[in-house]
């Protein structure tokens, strides 16, 4: 079943006029968010599809079976259709190390496990976010900054002390990519003693432009709308970026403190434990 079945009426995160906002409860409700992916990624961003994706007509992976699927729902439609919005969500306790990460395929996590880092986490868990996608229809409804919210919701129910994850900017490095790429090397690289670099045979160097050449302006608005939003709320990126050539895209590094969330992102937590915020 697909929208709204009673059990999973309890737990919606966010709701905002006909929008709910919620985990998906059913196993269809992940097959429809796969459908989503597939429609986005592979139909409009023509990513490069397994047999076995282009046969289904879904983007699916081992890392569902683990993972949380985050879904907004239009609840004036019915089936298939009412899944306009996902996020999947892995929370580290889902893992068996860091290794076992989406994103450990394109970059190093290790500073992410050492004790100055779980320090700063104090205890709390890792939330890696992926997969990220809104139906190109309701792309101008703010449903991301509902997504959000609810993820908001989700990690202090869950006690995350970091998200993090692969972001994608269109493309590959070459021309346009390089202003936008070495802004975000020179404003908001990890710390070094955290440093997240990219796979040593995957690494793409990010500083082509120094920062007193540049035109910052410009190279704002060449970054992703995604990329923006985590840039907004404080977060650092990591050393290097990779070249992702199923999905013709260029991925950077992604990692948000929930500490410094907080300090930036104080409106995503209305509604939320008063003790985070």
């Amino acid at each position: 079943m697909i929208g709204n079945p009673e059990s999973a009426k309890k737990d919606v995160l966010i709701s905002a006029g006909d929008i709910e906002v919620r985990l998906a409860a059913t196993e269809e409700e992940v097959v429809a968010a796969q459908k989503l992916r597939y429609s986005v990624f592979y139909e409009e961003m023509q990513a490069i599809a397994s047999p076995e994706v282009a046969r289904q007509e879904r983007d699916f992976d081992d890392f569902d079976l683990i993972c949380d699927q985050l879904l907004a729902f239009d609840t004036t439609k019915s089936g298939e259709d009412a899944v306009i919005a996902t996020y999947r969500l892995l929370r580290e306790e889902k893992t068996g190390s860091i290794h076992d990460f989406y994103s450990f395929q394109e970059f190093d996590l290790s500073n992410m496990d050492n004790d100055h880092f779980r320090e700063l986490m104090a205890g709390r868990q890792l939330l890696e976010l992926g997969r990220s996608c809104v139906r190109e229809d309701y792309r101008s409804h703010n449903i991301i900054q509902l997504m959000w919210r609810a993820i908001a919701k989700y990690i202090v129910r869950h006690n995350v002390g970091c998200m993090f994850g692969c972001a994608s900017l269109a493309g590959v490095i070459q021309g346009d990519l390089e202003l936008p790429l070495s802004y975000l090397y020179h404003k908001y690289k990890t710390p070094d003693e955290f440093n997240i670099p990219a796979l040593p045979e995957r690494y793409q160097r990010m500083n082509y432009v120094e920062w007193d050449d540049m035109d910052r302006s410009k190279a704002k608005r060449q970054l992703a709308p995604l990329v923006r939003g985590y840039a907004s709320l404080g977060c650092y990126i990591g050393d290097g970026a990779v070249v992702d050539k199923q999905f013709n895209t260029t991925d950077v590094l992604i990692l948000l403190l929930t500490d410094r969330l907080r300090e930036r992102g104080t409106h995503l937590f209305e509604g939320t434990d008063p003790g985070f915020c």
